[in-house]
């Protein structure tokens, strides 16, 4: 029996990285899947890869009205859900000296705002003994360069999984996050020179207690351990990071 096959999930962020690698897993092994993104190409070709057992709903977690369509469907696709991963987000490296209100406000109404309404939006269908999983960054207790918002916006996240957990104790739904270091996802050699991405790579390995990166699959399995076998676990931040913030 296929271990997920009687669960029905949402993944926000779920067309690509690691969300999609979440998506997949769960698809793979029964789950029926609903993921959410703002790019319409994307979500067709994640779609496709995923198959019949996963919905793509276009949509912006920023946006009210978009979380109150996204629900609807849901509704209407499965009914109740039996795990919610508010993964959406987005990063941005700014230095401190060159942070704009455009770029402050737009990071917290997608990384906090969204996430926030994402779980109010769909916590109306969590089942009795639900999980909800937000994905935080080991940024958030760093101190790293350039991160000032984005780290910002993933501390109150982790500050979120501990008030939601307390507020939706009393239905049997349990809320915790997941704080990923460096997983290997293909964004940087997408988003900088080849030569500069190896460079960086390379110092960040040398600088993490296993001497790698993460892998997509590690980060979608431990996600997916929090979401369905952790159960007697709420208001924890489950840090994924080859030790980085551990040791």
């Amino acid at each position: 029996m296929e271990k997920y096959s009687d669960k029905n999930v949402v993944v926000t962020g779920g067309s690509s990285g690691m969300g999609f690698a979440l998506a997949k897993l769960l698809v793979d092994d029964g789950a029926r899947v609903v993921i959410t993104g703002r790019s319409r190409a994307t979500l067709d070709a994640a779609q496709e890869r995923l198959g019949k057992n996963a919905v793509a709903v276009r949509g912006d977690v920023a946006s009210l009205s978009d979380l109150d369509a996204l629900a609807d469907r849901v509704k209407d696709e499965l009914g109740t859900l039996d795990a919610l991963f508010v993964n959406a987000g987005i990063a941005a490296l700014t230095p401190f000296e060159s942070v704009t209100e455009e770029v402050y406000d737009e990071l917290f109404a997608i990384n906090v705002k969204g996430a926030f309404f994402t779980a109010q939006k769909l916590a109306p269908l969590l089942s009795t003994g639900a999980g909800v999983v937000l994905t935080t960054s080991n940024a958030n207790v760093m101190g790293m360069l350039e991160t000032s918002v984005y780290a910002a916006g993933k501390a109150a996240l982790r500050s979120m999984a501990r008030s939601l957990s307390r507020e939706l104790l009393p239905r049997g739904i349990r809320v915790n996050a997941i704080s990923p270091g460096p997983i290997d996802t293909g964004v940087l050699e997408n988003s900088m020179t080849e030569e500069a991405a190896e460079q960086f790579k390379a110092q960040v390995v040398a600088d993490n207690p296993m001497q790698r990166f993460g892998t997509l699959d590690e980060f979608a399995r431990a996600a997916a351990f929090l979401a369905f076998d952790a159960t007697y676990t709420t208001g924890a931040e489950f840090a994924v990071d080859g030790g980085r913030t551990q040791l």
